[in-house]
């Protein structure tokens, strides 16, 4: 397979991120048969420094002309006192509107090597899978680009009150929840459709069409939960879950909940995706969810292993390469089983041994497990 993949690098440690994923992906090519080329352009902080704009229009031109792409990260102190239309992150704003990305897939596992890092105890994790362990593996998918935060809001002309409207078309849920069954259908086929239809209406059109949508998906095993006993569940028994589903608002809150289990936020990656479009490929982006965190940024302490799952969430949901994206998560486990860690994640694991290392060290071991064949 030859695909064309637009990189994004952005700021802070954005590049350095950026350079495993790809070289990842190269390595993933090598040892299957696949060509991945790959067209750099500007976006965030570093597009303001030399066009004066966050997304220039010809980098959204050249990402629509790709088949996917991979984001590094944007912003930073520099740019924080531009007015709000030039912010860094209008530039995340204008790819998701630009591409019509709509559903953001968030994975949050716990790891085995990273165990100490939850704060859930070993007899709550046990308890709550059926695998013995402490342990948990969910995806939760984020409707992106409705409901609250896109619906009409004000204040009254004093200014003593104001609203906020969540508005849904059927169309609009159909898409995501679909989304969510596909999803499902690549991993345990286990389904939860979050919202609070008790009260609210929009959450009843959700329900309706989440029931009527499940009729084309008789694999999976679909369920319902109101939005505050999901978050309940999450602390109560997170491995029940395998892909939730949800609105914009619930969905926002309920990652961060998510991601908080895993103890690790160096360690995640997400992915928005749009529509097929003609020949069957969609919009879709890749992403850590770790910031551009300038702090650290060129003193080789980044942990690139976000961006390296992220690229292979890319090769799972993209390309449809089920077994290369495993391979490439294989790898990243087997770096952990070896001791490796990034300091951000030093000290998170069972007692065993460790090795700190870098962000080129780590990426090496990555580069090494890859063409090794780790499984």
């Amino acid at each position: 397979m030859k695909a064309t993949i637009a990189t994004i690098p952005g700021d802070g440690i954005g590049p350095e991120v950026m350079g495993p994923a790809t070289e990842a992906l190269d390595a993933i090519g090598d040892r299957y048969g696949h060509t991945f080329n790959y067209v750099e352009l500007l976006a965030g902080g570093c597009a303001i420094d030399a066009t004066g704009e966050p997304l220039p229009g010809e980098t959204l031109e050249a990402v629509r002309q790709c088949d996917a792409l991979l984001l590094g990260a944007v912003g930073g102190p520099k740019w924080e006192t531009l007015p709000g239309h030039l912010r860094p992150e209008r530039a995340l704003l204008g790819l998701r509107a630009g591409l019509g990305v709509f559903a953001n897939l968030r994975p949050a596992a716990l790891l085995p090597q990273l165990r100490s890092a939850c704060p859930l105890k070993d007899e709550v994790l046990i308890a709550s899978n059926h695998e013995g362990k402490p342990s948990f593996d969910l995806l939760i998918v984020r409707e992106l680009t409705g409901g609250i935060y896109f619906g009409d809001r004000g204040r009254s002309a004093d200014g003593s009150s104001a609203w906020d409207t969540e508005t849904y078309s059927r169309a609009e849920i159909e898409r995501v929840l679909r989304t969510g069954f596909e999803a499902a259908l690549l991993r345990r086929k286990k389904l939860c459709v979050v919202d609070k239809a008790n009260v609210l209406e929009s959450s009843r059109l959700w329900r309706e069409a989440a029931q009527e949508l499940a009729k084309e998906y008789p694999a999976i095993e679909t369920g319902y939960l109101y939005v505050d006993n999901a978050a309940m569940q999450l602390v109560r028994a997170p491995g029940q879950f395998d892909v939730i589903v949800t609105s914009n608002l619930f969905g926002d809150i309920l990652s961060d909940e998510a991601s908080v289990l895993t103890g690790s936020i160096g360690m995640l990656a997400s992915a928005s995706l749009g529509s097929p479009a003609g020949g069957g490929r969609r919009a879709a982006m890749y992403e850590p969810i770790h910031g551009s965190a300038p702090d650290i940024a060129g003193q080789d302490l980044a942990n690139p292993l976000a961006s390296v799952l992220s690229a292979a969430m890319l090769l799972r949901y993209s390309f449809a390469l089920e077994r290369e994206a495993a391979a490439l998560e294989a790898a990243v486990n087997s770096v952990l089983d070896q001791g490796f860690r990034t300091r951000d994640i030093a000290g998170l694991g069972s007692g065993g041994p460790e090795r700190v290392v870098g962000t080129r060290a780590m990426a090496d071991a990555v580069i090494k497990a890859v063409e090794d064949g780790a499984q």
